[in-house]
């Protein structure tokens, strides 16, 4: 089996691709890849491709938040990026996927929502942040991350006349976001961590551990897997590699995006 492989190389010091195990797949990111959207990028990770694009609207608020704008986000898996993906509505998987890069936004305050709004209880900004998967090799997580963060930081607002926004026409104001929140994400295999797992070493996964960040603050943590659990020090330990590789993925982004 290939998952038995894959233990037997940790356990002897080797990644099945040859990295190091705190090592980054090579990442390439391209802005501004859609016409149509206020903010879009495409990142790839290794041989995972996704895309994310933002839409602006005028909506209402909800009725607990009157003066914040909305943000949105949704993920979808298209059976095209992996035999694993079906036709249908979103999955489990994709919803998880799509709350966790909204709580990173979210909890790193990236977005001042309040700045959204128009007029307090009627009318305010909606950000809608769509990430679809285009090629499935592992570790989602991180590259929607980074594809959505990045359109988000080349959003820029529609013309509204009247009312209505007239979409395909945009003024130069920008979205403001005041924070780079990044997501590493780590597999544990036996007693070793993974840094950045590509599919064949998520099917070996014992736990797995997802952590958001900006500059040197945490702001959000999601484990995965149901085999085993995770020590205080292994969560501390994969937190602090992460605030490590997230200034070299913050640096990657704002190249990007300059």
């Amino acid at each position: 089996m290939v998952y038995e492989y894959i233990i037997d190389m940790v356990n002897r010091g080797l990644r099945i691709d040859g990295r190091k195990f705190f090592e980054y797949r090579p990442i390439q990111i391209r802005v501004n890849v859609s016409k149509n959207a206020e903010g879009s990028a495409l990142v790839s990770l290794g041989e995972t491709k996704v895309l994310a694009g933002v839409k602006m609207d005028i909506v209402e608020p909800f009725e607990d938040r009157p003066d914040e704008g909305v943000l949105i986000v949704n993920a979808e898996f298209a059976p095209l990026a992996s035999p694993m993906f079906e036709p249908g509505p979103p999955n489990e998987d994709a919803i998880e996927l799509a709350r966790v890069v909204d709580r990173g936004i979210r909890e790193s305050n990236a977005i001042d929502l309040k700045s959204l709004c128009i007029e307090a209880g009627s009318k305010v900004w909606g950000i809608f942040v769509d990430i679809y998967i285009l090629n499935h090799d592992g570790n989602l997580i991180d590259a929607s991350a980074l594809a959505a963060i990045v359109s988000l930081l080349t959003a820029r607002f529609p013309i509204v006349e009247g009312d209505k926004v007239v979409y395909g026409k945009w003024c130069e104001k920008k979205l403001k976001v005041n924070k780079i929140p990044v997501c590493c994400t780590f597999v544990k295999i036996g007693n070793h961590f993974l840094l950045d797992p590509n599919l064949r070493e998520e099917s070996a996964l014992e736990a797995g551990l997802s952590v958001i960040v900006t500059d040197e603050k945490t702001n959000a943590l999601q484990k995965r897997g149901e085999i085993g659990g995770l020590k205080f020090a292994e969560v501390m330990k994969c937190i602090e590699i992460a605030l490590e590789k997230g200034k070299e993925l913050k640096q990657m982004v704002e190249r990007a995006v300059s």
